[in-house]
């Protein structure tokens, strides 16, 4: 089965009209309201303009108003164009001027950057700007607009969004996905994730990422659960939303189940509601892990394996935690698999290729560029430039990002293992591994790494503990202590910023 975006909350609507959808602080909407909302924005829209194939932008918190903004501009027929909402005034105007989007939504907090990006935005006809509870802007601009779907055909292979990539490298790419794409995301991580109706579920991932709206919103909307908006990551926030409104399901990236577990507030008793935690977007570390289950023993966490471009790819079910450790599991619903060599020929299973992926779910291509479309979609398949393998279950195995890995001496090694091994010392909280240039090896390991409150260790009693853990030529060569490591908005660590300031131009900082 098939769906138009706009079609989830419609759907949600009929079944359970009174079911809360979304709270966001003080203010709660049932889905017959937000079904109602998102029709007098889509018509408001309309009349302004906005119709089939028009990009309009977005750029917001995860607030009751973003999910109103996305049905609604769903049903228009128009695309949506997810900015992050800690984009600069440069950010702004590359990514509407890319898209030649004609309006943009922009919460009131972010709209200097949109008035700073407009004249550079020739395209741009219609901005409008929404704040917090006690601002009716958005309420005036759909005032009078009548709560039924404006006339417009639509069929699921339109497109439906355009979400940047995280610009860990370089200029971010737009890509763009169709309504079947979404709808079949939704649908598989309904069930993989076993989310029922029943279950209040929080928002800490940005909905303008897709792990945020396409993994874990849209899904709570298909299956008509409760969705917490939480606007920023702030763990003290956390703690208290997840304990106030009994919350059941979460979906996190590692590093923020590392800084809750870590977190002064955080007790168990203060986390009894939460039965299922999934988790993705980063390696899990597995002392981070074994540390999770000794203190959420109850929880059911499930791990999962998906892009931008992908959507959700893997699951690894909560049965299997302990006996497939270290895998992302297998093909989702829709999805298939395979590992193959540089010319893209099948690998046996056990040895190590590039991930490719295929199926409806995956996205069409970036916007305006055929050439990384090409490179990113061919032989039929998605390359993910992910490095791993498959085991003779079928599951799959993450080795590395092909663009982490470094040829040490002629030889290649994977950053991840050198992290698991750092991240074994009690010392240790996080840690980032990359290649630094060498004048005989060409490159050798270094690592950054961030301590635990109050812990202590040197860097060569840090370096002699890799060397035990892994092949010694393997051991880092360097290590530095610092604060914090650079992240994206969802977790990611930025590598290359890291290895920038160890390379003397910007083509060795990769």
């Amino acid at each position: 089965m098939t769906l138009l975006a706009g079609d989830i909350l419609r759907l949600a609507a009929r079944r359970a009209p009174n079911r809360t959808a979304v709270i966001d602080g003080a203010r709660t909407i049932d889905f017959a309201t937000l079904d109602q909302e998102a029709d007098r924005l889509a018509n408001a829209l309309h009349a302004r303009g906005v119709t089939k194939g028009v990009h309009v932008g977005v750029i917001s918190s995860n607030r009751l108003e973003y999910a109103i903004i996305n049905f609604a501009v769903a049903r228009t027929g128009a695309v949506l164009c997810h900015l992050s909402y800690r984009s600069n005034a440069d950010d702004v105007a590359f990514a509407l001027d890319k898209v030649r989007a004609e309006a943009v939504l922009v919460e009131r907090a972010f709209a200097h950057a949109v008035a700073a990006a407009r004249d550079r935005v020739p395209t741009l006809r219609h901005v409008v700007v929404f704040g917090d509870e006690d601002d009716h802007a958005l309420a005036a601009f759909t005032a009078g607009r009548p709560a039924e779907p404006p006339p417009v055909r639509l069929v699921p292979d339109d497109p439906l969004c355009i979400t940047f990539t995280g610009g860990t490298t370089g200029l971010p790419k737009a890509v763009v996905a169709t309504h079947r794409a979404r709808g079949l995301t939704a649908f598989a991580a309904a069930y993989e994730f076993a989310i029922d109706e029943t279950d209040v579920m929080i928002q800490p991932a940005p909905l303008f990422h897709t792990a945020g709206m396409c993994i874990w919103f849209h899904p709570a909307v298909l299956i008509g659960a409760t969705s917490v908006m939480l606007r920023r990551w702030d763990v003290a926030h956390f703690i208290e939303l997840v304990e106030r409104h009994r919350v059941t399901a979460l979906f996190m990236v590692p590093t923020q189940l590392g800084d809750l577990i870590r977190h002064p507030e955080f007790t168990p008793a203060r986390l009894a509601s939460v039965k299922k935690i999934g988790y993705a977007a980063a390696p899990m570390p597995p002392a981070l892990f074994d540390e999770l289950r000794r203190h959420l023993p109850a929880v059911a966490f499930t791990e999962n394996y998906g892009s931008t471009e992908g959507g959700l790819m893997t699951v690894r079910p909560p049965r299997l935690a302990v006996d497939k450790a270290g895998s992302v599991g297998r093909p989702v619903l829709g999805h298939e698999l395979a590992v193959v060599d540089n010319n893209g020929t099948p690998v046996a299973d056990g040895d190590i290729g590039f991930i490719v992926a295929r199926g409806a779910a995956c996205f069409s291509g970036y916007w305006e560029d055929s050439e990384e479309t090409v490179a990113a979609l061919h032989g039929g398949w998605l390359w993910t430039g992910d490095i791993g393998y498959r085991d003779a279950d079928g599951f799959y195995f993450l080795v590395d990002r092909a663009k982490d890995m470094l040829i040490l001496g002629g030889e290649n090694v994977y950053p991840k293992e050198i992290e698991n091994a750092l991240y074994r010392h009690p010392a240790v909280a996080e840690c980032a591994v990359f290649g630094i240039p060498d004048g005989r090896l060409g490159e050798v390991p270094a690592a950054h790494v961030v301590l635990r409150p109050g812990a202590t260790v040197t860097e060569a009693a840090l370096i002699e503990f890799c060397a035990g853990a892994v092949a010694r030529h393997k051991r880092p060569r360097l290590v530095r202590f610092v604060e914090a490591l650079p992240k994206t908005t969802v977790g990611k660590i930025q590598k290359n910023v890291i290895r920038a300031a160890y390379w003397p131009d910007a083509a060795g900082a990769r």
